[in-house]
């Protein structure tokens, strides 16, 4: 038998020991009737307005024959509605129905209940470092060009740095004056006054042992979230890290029952624009305004996170 590469064999025996921790080899997931495959499909229509059958077998690397059998058996089980797609009429969109939503629900709420036992039962800094391993993971196998970056929490100084960036980076790109590092200042010190780790949330890009991004998730009321401060270094744009950085907003405030997530932005910033447009944000409001020494666009964006 040829030598295994030790570093494969520590990669397998990670995947058995956490495969058997979370218990995906059961017959049913999570106690219900469906299976790893099945339930990861169930999640992400639950995530969508609408998907076509195509882009569901994209993103999850599923062969087309094995996802229509899915989908045949969630139209069975009255889980599926099917409408024509408005800008191409030769597809459709699905969307789960209401029994659908019931039968998620469930599952979900028991997958938190088991990932949180996992975690709230080890020490704090020791959960800490189990989530960001786990970032790490996924950072770097998602790289692209081999770059690997990875999400923390905020630590102590990596205030300063996102209040000196959003000044010097808006400044060369955009011309704002400083007053806009002042207004930075001000809502960073606004949120860590108050700070609800409960409900609040914030994260640190890191690329190479150095800061690259950030973002805020704070509390607007019980059922309103409100993104605030994301920001990414030029030299690192590309890589995914604004797109990932949005996403985690979303993952927390769902986790967290927010109802909705809004921000505030300018119509000037087309790269953010991109982001949030690809993450699901539909802009509500815009209003012209003169500030930082620009006549700009102010915009207001929001996002749905539990459609009817």
């Amino acid at each position: 038998m040829n030598a295994v590469d030790p570093r494969v064999a520590a990669v397998r025996r990670f995947n058995r020991f956490y495969t058997a921790k979370i218990g995906i080899l059961q017959a049913g997931l999570l106690g219900g009737p469906y299976s790893l495959t099945e339930t990861r499909v169930l999640f992400e229509l639950g995530q969508r307005e609408g998907a076509t059958a195509s882009e569901l077998g994209r993103e999850l690397g599923l062969d087309n024959g094995y996802l229509s059998r899915i989908l045949a058996r969630f139209d069975a089980d009255g889980l599926l509605a099917r409408t024509p797609s408005p800008t191409d009429r030769r597809k459709g969109l699905m969307t789960l129905t209401p029994r659908g939503r019931d039968v998620l629900g469930p599952l979900v709420a028991r997958s938190n209940e088991q990932i949180g036992a996992l975690i709230t039962g080890l020490p704090d800094a020791t959960a800490t470092q189990v989530v960001d391993a786990m970032r790490t993971i996924e950072s770097a196998l998602n790289a692209p060009s081999g770059r690997t970056w990875l999400l923390r929490p905020l630590r102590p100084g990596d205030l300063g740095w996102v209040i000196s960036r959003h000044g010097a980076i808006y400044a060369q790109e955009f011309g704002w004056d400083a007053s806009f590092e002042a207004f930075v200042a001000d809502i960073a010190a606004g949120i860590m006054k108050t700070f609800d780790p409960k409900r609040e949330a914030a994260w640190i890009a890191e690329l190479d042992g150095a800061p690259v991004g950030s973002v805020f998730l704070i509390r607007e009321s019980d059922e309103v979230a409100k993104l605030r401060l994301l920001i990414v270094e030029p030299a690192t744009r590309g890589l995914g890290i604004g797109a990932r950085l949005t996403e985690e907003c979303t993952r927390f405030a769902r986790a967290a029952g927010y109802q909705r997530i809004t921000l505030w932005t300018h119509s000037i910033l087309t790269a953010a624009r991109r982001i949030y447009a690809n993450a699901g944000y539909q802009r509500v409001h815009t209003e012209p305004c003169a500030a930082f020494g620009q006549n700009l666009v102010s915009e207001t964006w929001r996002l749905d996170l539990f459609s009817s």
